[in-house]
């Protein structure tokens, strides 16, 4: 086993979802060595190995891991919050434990973001998806809450092919 737990040791206002909290937890040893095998997992959205540091997209929210610390964004309450850390502690063992089939991960990382969905979109802030600007449409893009479908100038207009095209092999 390479860690007994990781306590929660606060928690904070979720600012990306009000009305939700974000967990901070520390693990009983340092998460230096596992960070390379945890880059392998689907989900992750950025890494760096001279930190190191890991961010994973969990629905919702993020998950970020520290040598010495834990967050997560978007947790209901404090139970779930500690249901999370004890699901994480697991499935940080579980990897240590299949270490020796897994190649560590030793560049950086990063993923697609919010921006740079923005940047496909028309930007024309019409509202004709629903939403009050095209940034709040990639945001909504990105965390697999909406569909490229949804934005109706991209899918009506000719122009928007390469882009609509892009943007659904990005999403697969």
């Amino acid at each position: 086993m390479y860690l007994e737990e990781i306590k929660l040791i606060k928690t904070l206002p979720c600012l990306a979802e009000p009305g939700k909290i974000q967990v901070v937890g520390a693990p009983s040893s340092s998460l230096a060595d596992v960070i390379p095998y945890l880059a392998t997992l689907p989900g992750i959205v950025t890494y760096n190995p001279e930190t190191p540091s890991l961010t994973f997209r969990r629905r919702p929210g993020f998950m970020t891991l520290l040598a010495d610390k834990v967050t997560i964004t978007q947790v209901v309450d404090n139970e779930t919050g500690e249901e999370l850390l004890q699901n994480l502690t697991s499935a940080i063992n579980a990897t240590w434990e299949q270490r020796a089939e897994l190649a560590a991960v030793t560049r950086p990382a990063r993923v697609l973001r919010p921006l740079d969905i923005y940047t496909l979109l028309p930007q024309t802030n019409c509202g004709k998806c629903g939403e009050a600007t095209c940034m709040a449409f990639a945001a909504k893009l990105f965390m697999h809450e909406r569909t490229i479908d949804e934005c109706p100038p991209i899918v009506a207009d000719p122009a928007f092919e390469d882009r609509r095209a892009t943007l659904q092999a990005m999403a697969e």
